[in-house]
């Protein structure tokens, strides 16, 4: 009886001790340059981030710290890790950089089934957390004209970016046209999966052609406290930009965020900072706080054909100045609460409830709003429009302070209002 009982409890305990394994190695594990160590690698260091990574006495939970210096490689996270860079004394900059000879394709598009080259790709539910990192595409010799560069991809996958920078996605290390190339955050989702993606306190810019985007049913984008740039305008022939967009099924907020920079040359198609197209129809979907300036269309809401979606949008305490060639705020969907905004300086009109989408421009509450100067109206309702509710405005040196129809603010030479096919988003 007591070597019967003695096996028992053996056995037992080592069942235990199995369960809680991974549990008692998950911890703090280092990469360093080689001779790049002193002061910040204590000990055993990796010389790769995807060494440690695929490492499998690193296992899930761990936190990868990676000292200050260059890593020429394409990172793979698969396992749930917390990628952190450090500082060492007088040195805080941890770069991922293209390999030698430049990266090539990891990952497939979701959507459209194209080769996608991302700098540093996550495949699992996670959750995932980068922070303290830079990622930067120059040397990425991505010139095939096919493959989309990415700086980093969450595909099916969740997880946090913070104090992040990431720049340069620009194939071939120049800006191109057309081509829809070029994102600096990018997340996606197959059907019947989901990802969270939070994006905070971080920097993207020197993309080609979306900053930040979230697409897909499943897909839930939060950015917040971040700072967008685009290039500008660069003359024809060149992408049209968005700064941050949430489409195609996709949820998500933008708050506290800077996005500028973002415009196109030429009479197809227009380029926005904030750009929510066909996303989902949800009542958590909101922009606020945000200071925008510019952009073509600073913040666009598109409803865009039978069965999509991209209403119940709130547009809150937002400042917008400089919106470069159509309205600050284009609202080409339905029933978005439009209040407590600034906005300044709008080459057409400060709101328009536009009904070129389709069904769209109704049932919207603007109130509560400041126009301070535009080239035609602070509210431009266009005829026919249903259920809008207009408060108490503010207004200064705007021409119509609320007019209709939309033909009262076409620019001179502006052939058609058609905002629907004014955008670009990224697919």
């Amino acid at each position: 009886m007591k070597i019967t009982r003695s096996f028992t409890f053996s056995c037992l305990a080592l069942v235990v001790l199995a369960a809680l394994s991974g549990q008692a190695f998950a911890g703090t594990y280092y990469v360093a340059n080689p001779g790049g160590a002193t002061g910040c690698a204590p000990g055993y260091y990796f010389t790769s981030i995807n060494s440690a990574i695929s490492d499998p006495a690193v296992p899930a939970g761990s936190t990868i710290k990676v000292c200050p210096g260059q890593y020429f490689e394409q990172v793979l996270i698969n396992k749930k890790v917390t990628l952190e860079g450090v500082a060492n004394t007088t040195q805080d900059a941890a770069v991922i950089l293209p390999p030698a000879g430049g990266v090539v394709a990891n990952a497939t598009d979701l959507d459209s089934g194209g080769p996608i080259a991302a700098q540093v790709l996550v495949t699992i539910p996670g959750p995932v957390t980068i922070s303290n990192l830079t990622v930067d595409g120059t040397g990425n010799n991505v010139n095939d004209d096919t493959t989309d560069l990415m700086g980093i991809l969450f595909q099916n996958a969740s997880g946090t970016v913070n104090h992040v920078a990431v720049r340069n996605q620009l194939p071939g290390g120049v800006p191109t046209g057309d081509s829809g190339y070029g994102q600096g955050i990018y997340v996606q989702t197959a059907s019947g999966n989901f990802s969270t993606v939070t994006v905070e306190n971080s920097s993207v810019h020197g993309y080609n052609k979306n900053g930040i985007t979230g697409n897909d049913p499943g897909t839930t984008l939060t950015v917040t406290g971040s700072y967008v740039q685009g290039n500008g305008a660069l003359g024809l022939g060149y992408d049209a930009q968005n700064g941050i967009q949430i489409g195609f099924g996709a949820a998500g907020r933008v708050s506290s965020t800077k996005v500028i920079d973002n415009s196109y040359v030429g009479p197809t198609y227009g380029a926005s900072s904030i750009l929510l197209y066909n996303a989902a129809e949800v009542s958590t979907n909101a922009i606020s706080n945000n200071i925008i300036g510019n952009s073509q269309i600073p913040i666009g809401l598109y409803d865009v054909g039978p069965g999509n979606n991209d209403d119940d949008v709130s547009v809150t305490g937002n400042l917008i100045f400089g919106s470069l060639t159509y309205d600050a705020i284009d609202a080409c969907s339905n029933n978005n609460t439009i209040t407590g905004n600034t906005i300044v300086n709008s080459a057409e009109s400060g709101v328009h409830l536009d009904g070129t989408c389709g069904a769209t421009g109704n049932g919207n509450t603007v109130s509560a709003n400041t126009f301070l100067e535009s080239a035609c109206a602070g509210i431009l309702e266009d005829s026919g429009e249903a259920g809008n509710t207009i408060g108490t405005e503010t207004y200064y040196s705007v021409p119509f302070p609320i007019t209709t129809p939309a033909t009262a603010c076409v620019l001179t030479g502006e052939v058609t209002r058609t905002h629907k096919l004014k955008v670009s988003p990224k697919r």
